[in-house]
């Protein structure tokens, strides 16, 4: 029986039964609920000026993330509270710290871009344990990249992050709202009907497996990242709904015979932070320049594999790593390397009905030294022009296996097989290396496009293969020193 929507907004819960599936919550605040302090700029999660704050139980505690209202569909409310800028000014009036901050840093020009600023510093006030300790600007930087702003340069942003807790303290009544959303707790599969189209939220992985089985060619949705846009930019039907982000089995992550098993619906931000605490030095980078952290707060690594883009960031490392992929259907599991599962470009190796249940990363091993670069024009929040990832083991100076990937070199995220065999069995010197990166140019073809040409891309190609040899050859502390100097030149 189809139920309508309900979740916590504006000091009450809320009902919702009369707007399509895929009404963004952006449409619904400024058209339905008139709340126009949520500006639409990009409608594709780029901009953040749509930025809100979203609350769900998570273990019992009340989780607060940022995300863009503009590529969000109502449905995914349903069980979890919705904050915006009318909600920051306090019951007298006045206004929260955060904004006073905003204000007396002069951090607001034209205006626009302002409310979804104060939505994200507000995030990180929440998340301060100690509000009159000022956050770091790591901190902030990573808070604020998901905002743009033509006007104000930053700075005047930046020291607004930094005022806001020297401000009187402005608490949060996280118990009333745990006791709000625990009365919103659903057992059972969350059906939702309007304007003719079905959305379908199972908490199980066997509801999951039914409800697929009877709707074969619904749409999957996880994170909405990417099916966000397909409403947005392309203007798409997308027929019935299947919302992954709500079953249990989805969202666990787990270590399983020298794997970590991450469920696909695991958000990119609990996914990497998993990851990198086995491969911090490695990837931490790559973590912290995936996208912004609104996208990574609601978006999912399974969701990114599966979608398959070839200039993803995620394909690359992994595929390096030799991950194994997890896909279900009516007819069982099936268990295959990543690599193997993309065939061309956005075509993959899926049976109908079926669909990413999890990924395996394999965990660090002694002998293997793995690096992941990224270049991009912009060093936040930008897709790469060229991203690389490179595992091998080493016996001695002596490679034994060569996994050598990138992406945005080919319709798919892929090894380079032909570089990999002048080099494995060989030393690990500047001569292999050579043959290897001439090797390059008959693993790739790649396009020239927007973000670079296929010469600036072959050449950072095989650039990024030189730096990894620097870096971990026999000799690697006086090599990356001597690279530290040429990038500092």
């Amino acid at each position: 029986m189809p139920e309508p929507i309900r979740f916590y907004h504006q000091g009450q819960i809320q009902q919702v039964d009369h707007v399509a599936p895929t009404l963004t919550i952006l449409q619904y605040l400024r058209e339905d609920k008139h709340c126009t302090g949520t500006k639409e700029g990009c409608a594709e999660g780029d901009c953040g000026a749509c930025t809100v704050v979203i609350g769900e139980l998570k273990n019992g505690q009340v989780e607060m993330k940022s995300v863009n209202a503009c590529i969000q569909f109502m449905p995914i409310l349903d069980g979890k509270a919705l904050f915006t800028i009318e909600d920051l000014k306090q019951t007298d009036g006045a206004l929260h710290p955060v904004q006073q901050a905003l204000v007396e840093c002069h951090a607001s020009q034209c205006g626009f871009c302002t409310p979804g600023f104060a939505m994200s510093l507000w995030s990180l006030y929440l998340k301060k344990q100690d509000k009159t300790a000022p956050p770091c600007r790591k901190e902030i930087d990573e808070t604020l990249s998901g905002n743009l702003c033509r006007c104000t340069g930053y700075r005047p942003i930046i020291e607004a992050a930094k005022r806001m807790g020297e401000l009187p303290e402005v608490n949060f009544d996280e118990a009333t709202l745990a006791t709000s959303l625990q009365s919103l707790q659903r057992n059972e599969m969350f059906s939702y009907h309007a304007k003719g189209q079905n959305f379908y939220a199972p908490r199980s992985l066997e509801q999951l497996l039914q409800i697929r089985a009877t709707k074969p060619q619904a749409c999957l949705l996880s994170g909405s990242t990417d099916v966000g846009l397909w409403v947005t930019k392309q203007m798409r039907d997308l027929g019935d709904i299947i919302y992954l982000r709500e079953v249990k089995e989805l969202n666990a992550i787990v270590e399983i015979n020298g794997m970590l098993e991450i469920g696909a619906g695991v958000s990119l931000s609990d996914a990497y932070a998993a990851v990198c605490r086995h491969y911090k030095d490695e990837l931490t980078e790559i973590w912290q320049r995936f996208a912004s952290l609104p996208i990574r707060n609601i978006g999912t690594l399974g969701g990114n594999v599966a979608n398959g883009s070839p200039i993803g960031d995620s394909a690359p490392w992994m595929i390096a790593l030799g991950a194994e992929i997890v896909l279900l259907g009516i007819l069982g599991e099936r268990v295959m390397l990543l690599e193997n599962f993309y065939l061309d470009y956005m075509k993959k190796d899926m049976r109908p009905g079926e669909f990413v249940a999890a990924v395996r990363i394999p965990l660090p091993r002694t002998d293997l030294q793995f690096r992941t670069y990224k270049l991009a024009k912009r060093y936040d929040q930008d897709i790469s022009a060229v991203c690389a990832a490179f595992a091998i083991t080493l016996d001695g100076d002596i490679v034994r296996d060569a996994h050598i990937a990138y992406g945005g070199m080919a319709a798919t995220s892929r090894r380079a097989p032909k570089a990999e065999a002048v080099l494995n069995g060989q030393l690990w010197n500047e001569a292999n290396l050579k043959n290897a990166m001439a090797m390059l140019a008959l693993d790739y073809t790649p396009l020239s496009d927007m973000r670079a040409s296929s010469d600036y891309r072959m050449k950072a190609a095989q650039n990024l293969l030189r730096r990894f040899w620097l870096e971990t050859r026999s000799d690697a502390p006086m090599a990356a020193n001597a690279l530290n100097a040429f990038a500092s030149a």
